[in-house]
């Protein structure tokens, strides 16, 4: 019988993986350390990278957009503008003004249609009460044929984009006559 004080010896299995553990060298953890920082550098360079293409990429897409807008602005614009040349044209030979009058009537509607098929909308003015958010008041105008606050008259039009305001309205806005 063993004796309770005495340790057991290994079996020759047991000594041989003690043996290997043994042997096998412990990894240096400064090592480990400067792969693991050399490994994430290189991540960071990568995701650096990568960030600074994405960059160059957007921006190449939104200049070609933007391009491609105004290419498709100014396939609608060009047939306006060749009707108004025409018509520049003709004015010079024309007898008859009324119907030159017409014509440039036509042209005028052909751009407000053009317009309205970019989305650009004419914003209303006289008759309507005053709103200093899509119109500029230049004058006021004593008058009893509209109410005080209302447009009166119009000096330039206005235009928005959608619910985007490219210009404001210049008018004249009514005030109530002196007494």
């Amino acid at each position: 019988m063993p004796d309770e004080n005495e340790t057991p010896t290994p079996a020759p299995a047991e000594a041989a993986d003690s043996a290997e553990q043994a042997a096998a060298p412990e990894p240096d953890p400064l090592e480990a350390a400067k792969a693991e920082q050399a490994k994430l550098k290189d991540q960071l360079l990568r995701t650096l990278a990568d960030f600074d293409n994405f960059r160059k990429r957007s921006r190449r897409e939104l200049a070609d957009a933007e391009r491609r807008g105004k290419d498709d602005m100014l396939k609608e614009m060009l047939p306006v503008f060749d009707n108004l040349d025409r018509a520049s044209a003709h004015a010079e030979t024309a007898t008859d003004v009324k119907a030159l009058a017409d014509g440039i009537g036509l042209v005028l509607r052909q751009f407000a249609d053009t317009l309205g098929k970019l989305g650009i909308e004419r914003v209303p003015a006289v008759g309507r009460p005053f709103d200093p958010s899509v119109h500029e008041a230049v004058q006021q105008m004593e008058t009893s044929d509209f109410e005080p606050g209302i447009i009166a008259a119009e000096v330039q039009a206005g235009y928005r984009n959608s619910e985007k305001l490219i210009r404001p309205a210049l008018v004249v806005v009514a005030k109530a006559p002196a007494n």
